[in-house]
């Protein structure tokens, strides 16, 4: 099944609290217009919104009573963002206010002030409101995104609405992470120590730790079983070329079922799995492969119980909505050739989806064990990224490379090139970084970025884009 299918019913749609402003000085019959024609724009774009057409004859925000009831109505319909779009000057108190009480990410607009009237009228004086309402969110702490001010029927509103969207989507995963965590960290892998009590009380980001003999079981179950591992199986012949034993085969689809079972049973997202070397020993295959195909299917699965690494992976692929996956990388070696250029590897776990060659299960480079996957990646544009943090700081790393043409490798992999790899380099050197990072073949560098504001991590661009970034934001 291909992996936009597996994305979970509930993630699909953003919803939205739609609660446009008026101010009482300025044109109420043209507030009530435009309240009218964004809403039209609105569900011509598809977006899934709540409106407040029943809380006053308006429909629009402007007095302290109908706010009350607004944030209610909105509580109760489970908004994960909310749209104050200024139909004129706006009631500024009114938008903090509700802002404050709502705690989602805010995206406040105008519609672009039409000619005054040939006696000097104007009729909404949206951009002054604007300038007034990001002063007073300000003053009540309240983190907004601005999109700029034009017409409803510009590129740039459509734009902003999609990203906002996809904004709202890495808040919210990132407000409600729970990954599974498959056993310790490997001993030599101290990179990848985390701090779970900070992680919980800081962003509510949750693990659910089990033993390894706890995976162990649970493989020996699904195998007694047969049913769902026979059908992996039958995936798996008909997607790689395969060069291994059908006992390996067994076990790796066998792994990937059990994998799945315990994901359901905890009620995680993603997976951070020890992968070396006590698994081999115990279930005889690495883990690669069966942690490709739950990538496929939406569920990210990191290797060395990275669980830094899990987050990205969660984050990332809400940037992109959840339509697109992610790949888990090593950055190992520099380009024979580029002097800008980097590997990408792992010993083959990325999903299937974002292969641009049919994957080979077999033994990875360094280890004698099977169940690995070797495919070069799709080439074209990616965004890197990498949450991580240390002494109570926490970032998101952040860029783009494009995919370039390099030597042969094993396991999964894909050679790239950047701006600067020496500026990049050292970033990964000083930290608090590390040499995983976590891929995805679309730009969405922005709405990370804009993400941050949000979920109390600090952005840091590997490349001097910020202003570049920023312009994109506010639509130009």
């Amino acid at each position: 099944m291909p992996a936009e299918a597996r994305v979970p019913e509930e993630m699909e749609k953003i919803k939205i609290g739609y609660a446009p402003t008026r101010r009482s000085i300025f044109s109420a019959p043209d507030a009530i217009k435009y309240r009218g024609l964004i809403a039209d724009k609105l569900r011509e774009l598809g977006v899934d919104f709540v409106e407040i057409n029943d809380i006053n004859k308006e429909g629009l925000l402007y007095d302290d009573a109908d706010r009350e009831k607004i944030a209610e109505k909105f509580k109760k319909e489970g908004i994960d963002g909310l749209f104050i779009p200024h139909c004129n000057f706006g009631t500024e108190y009114e938008c903090a206010r509700l802002a404050k009480d709502m705690g989602v990410p805010v995206l406040l607009w105008g519609p672009l002030d039409e000619r005054p009237e040939p006696d000097g009228t104007r009729l909404r004086d949206t951009q002054c409101g604007l300038f007034a309402t990001g002063k007073v969110l300000r003053r009540f702490r309240v983190p907004f995104t601005y999109m700029t001010n034009c017409r409803v029927d510009d590129p740039e509103f459509a734009r902003g609405i999609r990203d906002f969207l996809a904004v709202c989507n890495v808040v919210r995963t990132f407000k409600h992470i729970r990954i599974l965590q498959i056993s310790t960290r490997p001993f030599d892998f101290w990179s990848t120590m985390c701090n779970e009590g900070e992680l919980l009380e800081r962003f509510n980001i949750q693990l659910s730790p089990i033993p390894m003999p706890e995976l162990t079981d649970e493989i020996r179950k699904v195998k007694e079983e047969g049913t769902e591992v026979r059908q992996v199986e039958e995936q798996i012949r008909s997607q790689w070329d395969i060069q291994v034993s059908d006992e390996a085969l067994e076990n790796v689809a066998a792994l990937k079922v059990a994998m799945e079972h315990l994901v359901k049973k905890y009620g995680c997202q993603a997976v951070a799995i020890q992968c070396w070397n006590q698994l081999q020993s115990e279930i005889g295959i690495m883990p690669c492969a069966a942690n490709s195909l739950m990538n496929d299917e939406g569920i990210p699965v990191v290797c060395e119980t990275d669980i830094h690494g899990a987050i990205t992976a969660l984050i990332v692929e809400a940037a992109a909505m959840d339509k697109k996956r992610s790949f888990f990388a090593d950055w190992t070696i520099r380009h024979p050739d580029n002097p800008n250029g980097e590997l990408l590897q792992h010993c083959g776990p990325w999903p299937t989806s974002v292969a641009g060659e049919k994957p080979v299960l077999t033994e990875p480079l360094a280890f004698d064990y099977p169940g690995s996957l070797t495919a070069e990646a799709q080439h074209g544009l990616v965004t890197l990224a990498r949450f991580d943090g240390d002494n109570g700081e926490y970032y998101l790393l952040m860029g783009t490379a494009k995919a370039v043409d390099g030597p042969k490798g094993k396991g999964t992999y894909l050679w790239v090139e950047v701006d600067n790899i020496k500026r990049l380099e050292a970033k990964l050197v000083e930290g608090p970084y590390i040499h995983h990072c976590v891929g995805i073949h679309e730009d969405v560098v922005p709405v990370l970025y804009e993400s941050c504001k949000y979920i109390g991590v600090i952005p840091d661009l590997y490349d001097p884009i910020e202003e570049d970034v920023k312009a994109y934001l506010r639509g130009e």
